[in-house]
């Protein structure tokens, strides 16, 4: 299972500062430990609907100004090839 904006490093850290093995299921944690995860995230971490918001905010500025990504972006076309 994956968490928008939570990577590979992220992941590991947090499982080493709860002490979670990394061969356990997700569908085999306590709900303790889930919540003790959640609250880890929460609270050094920028939930996934802060960084849609920053990407669209990003997005809607290259359209603002007219760039050429910003025109390539509002037509649906590719950015980079």
């Amino acid at each position: 299972t994956k968490i928008y904006g939570i990577g590979l490093q992220k992941a590991i850290q947090v499982r080493y500062r709860l002490g979670i093995s990394g061969n356990i299921k997700i569908k085999e944690l306590t709900k303790y430990q889930i919540d003790q995860i959640e609250q880890m995230i929460g609270q050094d971490h920028v939930v996934h609907w802060e960084l849609k918001r920053g990407e669209r905010a990003d997005i809607e500025r290259l359209i603002s100004i007219s760039c050429y990504r910003g025109i390539r972006h509002q037509d649906g076309s590719p950015l980079r090839g």
